[in-house]
């Protein structure tokens, strides 16, 4: 069964959480400027949004790539960047269209998320659950429900 990140940005407080953990499973630094998730701020609305690779299934990063340092885990559904074949010509940067394909300054390599290896780091530190770790093909369900409860039954009976 595949597996995929589920952000739901209405439960994120912008504690941060998610990003120092993903620093340091990474990078073994609590540095939220080296994570691989970065929660977004709209200060206006005084609103958070967690977000990172979706890990797209024709993944542009992935065909942009001119050394094909970029794979598929096939186990976890992650894109994942090979360090050792990756020479940092940030043209999947480029590609990705969602900026979740990040140059990092001291490997002078890519980085983006790649799940943790099927056990992603934010969505066990996130306290309020607004990320978590579910069913791929059951992460448009709570979408649906909320959808769902705004309709008028009552109306489409008569």
């Amino acid at each position: 069964m595949q597996r995929s990140l589920y952000i739901d940005a209405d439960k994120c407080t912008g504690c941060l959480q998610c990003e120092m953990a993903c620093s340091y499973e990474n990078e073994g630094v609590f540095n939220p400027a080296k994570s691989r998730i970065k929660v977004f701020t709209f200060h206006h609305e005084g609103r958070f949004v967690p977000y990172t690779c979706t890990q797209c299934d024709e993944a542009w990063c992935m065909a942009a790539c001119p050394v094909d340092a970029i794979t598929m885990n096939r186990q976890t559904g992650a894109m994942e960047v090979s360090e050792a074949v990756c020479v940092g010509c940030k043209v999947c940067t480029i590609a990705c269209p969602f900026g979740t394909v990040n140059y990092n300054q001291d490997s002078g390599k890519v980085i983006k998320c790649d799940l943790c290896g099927g056990d992603p780091e934010c969505a066990k530190a996130c306290p309020t659950e607004a990320i978590t770790y579910v069913d791929a093909d059951a992460t448009g369900f709570d979408k649906m429900r909320a959808w769902a409860a705004k309709t008028d039954n009552a109306t489409a009976a008569n």
